[in-house]
């Protein structure tokens, strides 16, 4: 649901934005289209965004995963970045945008 919210805000700023509802969908895409970076809430039904995380950089290592929880992990849990979901929507875009910069690199 939050990552609803955002996606607005990422559209506006230039992104394409593919959203899923599950795993197995998100997988799917990231196999098929080309992908510079994703997003994955923590909490999903089935599974949780660090399984999802570690299942995505099996498939892509190269491409980077943001982790969008409510609170500071302890590791990274497989992700390559987090945001906490407290952020503000420049500082979520901020961070995004910093992340697809350095995947373009």
């Amino acid at each position: 649901m939050h990552l609803s919210l955002r996606k607005p805000f990422l559209e506006q700023s230039g992104y394409n934005v593919i959203g899923v509802s599950t795993a197995q969908e998100a997988l799917r895409v990231l196999r098929e289209a080309p992908v510079c970076a994703t997003i994955t809430d923590h909490f999903l039904h089935g599974t949780t965004g660090a399984q999802l995380a570690r299942e995505m950089k099996r498939l892509k290592p190269e491409v980077p995963i943001i982790l969008y929880l409510g609170t500071v992990p302890e590791r990274l849990l497989g992700a390559d970045v987090f945001i906490n979901k407290s952020e503000s929507a420049h500082t979520f875009l901020r961070i995004v945008g910093e992340v697809v910069d350095r995947y373009r690199s």
